[in-house]
């Protein structure tokens, strides 16, 4: 394939400049923030992400990429503003962290390919019995949408996506120490099996969560599949793991973009092609989800 082809090119995105409706912090440096944009909550799916840029402002001149956490229904159940999460650790971060309801935001997308279950030759989707999401730290922000979109509790997307209900769903989720630990009762709501380590020990299960997903994987609860997100040395873990098992993985890597629809080549990850090369792919046009096994960490 020509390096410069790719299937998710961002020709349906919209850019907008939109109101922020509520920026709430969650945790320990950890903010929601709530953006009235109905027509990009109305085609975003499970795992794809939009570009955010401070609206006015000059510096931080370039946006940044911020997955979807869930999106705003009204009372019809229509889709009427986005929610993404994000950590405060820079001065975009800082900046939006200050903002409140009625300042805009800059706001582009959806982008990226987002979660997709595996194909069965000629046959569409492969039903999951048990999905796995194995989350670190921020990581865990594209996971309430799946798993909604797994339980059929929501569907998303334009026209919405059907995609086959998993018989169970089970939620790895590591941090730090307990205060960087989002509330998991909207999992739990969902009927999600939530699995909670630290590595202080705080909360939960004390050690890795690449622990959790050892135990897990030992319970079968079903044909299992793994998604993934979070820091790149847990991924890779994570990703070993799977290929020891054979258990089909898919991991959302968080590679630092600039413009987010192909044009930079920023954001550049190594991935092995069918017939056992590697080539540089776009994270942003050809991402954020990989097949594990592909990825050349």
């Amino acid at each position: 394939m020509n390096s410069l082809e790719a299937k998710f090119y961002a020709d349906r995105a919209l850019s907008v400049c939109a109101p922020i409706l509520e920026n709430e912090r969650l945790a320990r440096d950890t903010f929601r923030v709530r953006i009235a944009a109905p027509e990009i909550a109305r085609r975003i799916l499970p795992g794809q992400f939009v570009m955010l840029r401070l609206a006015g402002w000059n510096d931080p001149l370039i946006g940044r990429p911020l997955a979807l956490f869930d999106v705003a229904l009204d009372d019809s159940g229509e889709p009427t503003a986005l929610d993404v999460v994000y950590l405060v650790k820079g001065k975009f971060t800082r900046r939006l962290s200050t903002l409140g309801a009625g300042q805009q935001v800059e706001i582009w997308g959806p982008l990226g390919n987002g979660f997709v279950p595996p194909e069965s030759a000629g046959h569409g989707p492969v039903p999951t019995e048990h999905l796995i999401m194995v989350a670190g730290g921020i990581g865990y922000t594209p996971f309430l949408a799946l798993a909604k979109e797994a339980l059929h509790q929501h569907f998303y997307g334009f026209p919405p996506r059907l995609a086959p209900r998993a018989l169970h769903v089970t939620f790895c989720y590591g941090a730090r120490t307990a205060d960087y630990l989002v509330d998991v009762e909207p999992f739990t709501r969902l009927g999600v099996d939530v699995r909670i380590a630290t590595d202080d020990g705080s909360r939960g299960h004390h050690g890795l969560v690449t622990d959790l997903l050892r135990s897990v994987l030992a319970e079968h609860h079903g044909r299992p599949r793994i998604v993934c997100c979070g820091p790149e040395p847990m991924m890779e873990a994570v990703a070993e793991i799977a290929r020891e098992k054979q258990v089909p993985c898919q991991v959302s890597l968080e590679t630092p973009m600039a413009c987010g629809i192909g044009i930079c080549f920023t954001c550049v990850a190594k991935v092995r092609q069918r017939d056992g090369t590697w080539d540089y792919k776009r994270t942003c046009v050809d991402g954020p989800v990989f097949d594990a096994q592909a990825i050349e960490w």
